[in-house]
């Protein structure tokens, strides 16, 4: 009997009792689903970490505000300015493992150009912030220094901000109004993913002096400031000389705690996909097991099967079958179970995952080959589970099978 055959056979047998064949296929249809809705988000959630890496730039640190004191009291973390522009110039000239560091503040503003506007984040800060963050234009030119010193009325908007204040347009050497100031369009950034592209960035005397309003001791304030260190390897060496320094200028006694954090947030945000991945191979293992269970389940629905159609098996050996060819036959019964559940079991996480990234906002990414691989182990699954029953079929006496009622 050849395979073909056998596979049509197997449809047959199963097709006549479609509603045991179903319940006996649950589990691997489950165990399929979850394993691919499970390989989707998790997929999507390191796709998500990987962007913000990308996004925040390598061998970055940040640098934020921390606790201060009045007195003998501590003040909430960020409740007072503690760094400033003159932070940010001596860590460029005395921290040997910095290469590039800005100062930056931010806030929320409606942005018009013409009949158009959009409410987005402004970003006070120097050329430098594009050089630690390696960002690079998509049209344009960075602020110069006449610029952030004097500070000039020009404008670096992200692509989000382009497109819904000019669409199509080229938006460079155009007029745009902040708060009802005007603002010349000098450059345009590429394009970076959907979170970091909706901004506008200002020099950083221009922040201050149009939107926040800084006078005293706060026009030197900054909210935090980004250092480039020269490698990877240098990170752990820059973040200690720029917390010594800090600590220095800062007039910080040894017993007393930082007014500042420095931070490396893409460390941070590698440590959380890896935190991803782990919780993502738990929960596969876990469909694993549903799989699993789908294999007893088959092995034993495809026993009885057995003890069922012992007398159909010894008419077939009576007229001519071969014991291969039983054991061809149970076996492609338990394939076809399995594939089909396989192949369900993907339609519904597939569209598990995409109700989820619909619904819930999520990023899901659908794995061909995640998919491929859940669907060879419910056939593999099928296969093993079903080579006793198979066996255990080839193996019985024509002569005592056709006695059986």
């Amino acid at each position: 009997m050849k395979i073909w055959q056998a596979v049509l056979i197997a449809v047959q047998a199963l097709r006549q009792n479609p509603l045991r064949s179903f319940l006996t296929m649950l589990g691997i249809v489950i165990g399929v689903a979850s394993v691919v809705t499970v390989l989707a988000i998790g997929n999507g959630a390191q796709t998500q970490v990987a962007r913000q890496i990308r996004a925040i730039g390598t061998s970055v640190l940040m640098i934020n505000p921390g606790t201060a004191r009045q007195g003998a009291v501590r003040l909430k973390a960020g409740s007072r300015p503690t760094l400033t522009e003159g932070d940010v110039d001596a860590i460029l000239e005395q921290v040997g493992q910095v290469r590039a560091a800005a100062g930056s503040v931010a806030g929320t503003a409606q942005v018009i150009h013409e009949n158009r506007n959009w409410n987005t984040t402004i970003n006070g800060t120097t050329a430098n912030h594009f050089v630690v963050r390696d960002w690079s234009l998509a049209a344009g030119r960075p602020f110069n220094g006449t610029e952030v010193a004097g500070a000039g009325k020009v404008a670096i908007l992200g692509s989000v901000v382009a497109h819904e204040l000019f669409g199509t347009e080229d938006p460079v050497g155009a007029e745009i109004r902040i708060m009802n100031v005007p603002f010349e369009v000098i450059g345009v950034l590429a394009a970076k993913g959907p979170d970091q592209d909706d901004v506008l960035f200002v020099p950083l005397s221009t922040a201050k002096l149009r939107f926040l309003g800084a006078n005293g001791a706060a026009r030197d304030a900054v909210a935090y400031i980004l250092a480039k260190a020269v490698s990877d390897e240098a990170m752990p060496r820059a973040k200690e000389q720029i917390e010594g320094l800090l600590r220095q200028r800062h007039h910080i006694e040894a017993d007393r705690d930082d007014d500042f954090r420095v931070s490396d947030p893409a460390a941070a945000a590698e440590a959380q996909r890896g935190a991803v991945r782990t919780v993502a191979i738990l929960l596969t293992a876990i469909g694993g097991v549903s799989l699993l269970v789908g294999g007893i389940s088959i092995m034993n629905i495809m026993i009885v099967s057995v003890t069922e159609r012992t007398r159909e098996i010894g008419i077939r050996r009576a007229v001519g079958a071969r014991a291969r060819d039983i054991r061809l036959q149970f076996l492609c019964e338990a394939l076809v179970l399995c594939l089909g559940g396989g192949l369900i079991g993907t339609l519904i996480g597939s569209g598990v995952s995409l109700a989820l990234s619909r619904s819930a906002g999520w990023t899901t990414v659908i794995d061909v080959g995640a998919v491929a691989v859940a669907v060879g182990f419910s056939a593999a699954t099928g296969l093993f589970f079903g080579l006793y029953p198979a066996h255990r079929a080839s193996r019985l006496d024509p002569v005592e099978a056709l006695k059986a009622e």
